[in-house]
């Protein structure tokens, strides 16, 4: 087993900060809007003000705080950082070691409901033998992981903190998942480490796929593959305002997102709204304490500037390939219809190993919080025939 020090961790905001949160929501120096303005320039300010008298109110913190300290957490000192991770071992003894990495504006708190599904299939109706262990680690400057105090902490060097926490744990072979930043992370893992991974499974392709001009020009784009790239032009153009400001000018935005708590749940809020596959009401698919909740863990450990640095830091390592090169372990996509650009099959067949891939009937770029039923259920299947 790797030399790694690991200890346990609980939750435990202390009572001045939660206090605190309370008279900033309440000092709150709300903006003018146009009339009738709804959601077309950004947060509905109605829907905000709303959102943010329950979070000063009836939300109540210390539930959610032992809600979360069910599932065992730890942090590990690798290097110079602490990663914090939650460690849910299945009483199946053919149980399958399985990482999953969450992504921004996300943390380790949107598994909460998908963590059980995999870790006691029987108590939800499945077989037990799909069992897995699951480990889901908070991104270093997200939640309660340390931040990085100097770049250098790009999705590769991410993946190699995963490498290190997983042989630490006494896991030799494993498989990986992840979405958004997670993706990234996942691939990286398994692009470096395939004797390691078993298998990968994404719900999200990372957007900085890329191979040669040579090898472009030898292997035209599909029309399928030209629509996605114009699908996604158009997603940064309507939308991508947010990952602009976040990649080139992060410190300046942390100033006033990490001193407002209602700026930091417009920030985050208006996210979730437009990435899930909710039709525009939002709680139709998250209730009003998990938004919270995820929100509240950037607020109280500060880290929503150290968060967005990702942003910066994924340029420093895309994801370029040489002309013959694909990812050894077979992968697994679940495209959910509302996640912010899906390419199509080909498309990952240049890079990847594709043994499934499932159209899935809903949900959006939140997939474990959104539709954790349908995800579990495609990881049990993916990962079956390899146990």
């Amino acid at each position: 087993m790797h030399d790694l020090r690991i200890r346990p961790f609980t939750i435990r905001i202390p009572e001045v900060a939660i206090s605190d949160l309370r008279e900033r929501l309440a000092r709150t120096r709300w903006p003018d809007e146009y009339a009738g303005g709804g959601w077309d320039l950004g947060t509905d300010r109605t829907y905000l003000r709303s959102l943010t008298a329950h979070w000063s109110g009836t939300f109540d913190w210390r539930a959610r705080e032992t809600q979360l300290n069910r599932l065992p957490q730890f942090l590990a000192s690798i290097g110079d950082l602490d990663v914090h991770f939650v460690h849910l071992r299945s009483e199946s003894p053919r149980a399958f070691p399985l990482l999953i990495t969450h992504g921004w504006p996300g943390s380790f708190a949107e598994m909460t409901r998908l963590i059980p599904m995999l870790v006691d299939p029987a108590g939800f109706g499945h077989d037990p033998a799909d069992a897995f262990d699951v480990v889901v680690p908070s991104l270093p400057g997200f939640g309660f992981s340390s931040r990085p105090q100097r770049p250098g902490v790009t999705p590769r060097a991410i993946a190699e903190l995963w490498a290190t926490l997983m042989r630490g744990l006494g896991y030799r072979r494993y498989g990986v998942q992840g979405g958004d930043f997670g993706a990234s992370i996942s691939a990286w893992l398994a692009r470096l480490h395939p004797e390691s991974v078993a298998r990968l499974h994404l719900n999200m392709m990372p957007f900085s796929l890329k191979k040669s001009p040579g090898y472009q020009a030898a292997h035209p784009l599909s029309e399928r593959e030209r629509q996605f790239f114009a699908d996604g032009a158009s997603f940064a153009e309507r939308e991508g305002g947010y990952s602009h400001i976040q990649r080139t000018k992060p410190q300046t935005l942390a100033y006033g997102l990490n001193d407002s708590p209602a700026g930091l749940a417009a920030w985050i809020v208006e996210k979730f709204r437009t990435w899930s596959d909710c039709g525009g009401d939002v709680e139709s698919v998250f209730t009003r304490d998990e938004l919270l909740t995820n929100i509240s863990i950037y607020w109280f450990t500060g880290t929503i500037g150290s968060s967005v640095r990702l942003y910066r830091e994924s340029l420093a390592a895309p994801m370029h390939f040489d002309d013959d090169e694909r990812v050894v372990p077979q992968l697994g996509f679940a495209a959910f219809p509302k996640e912010l650009v899906t390419p199509p099959r080909e498309w990952a067949e240049r890079f990847f190993d594709v043994a499934r891939w499932t159209e899935m009937p809903r949900g959006g770029h939140f997939a474990a919080l959104e539709q954790p039923e349908l995800l579990a259920e495609d990881l049990r299947a993916f990962f079956r025939e390899i146990r």
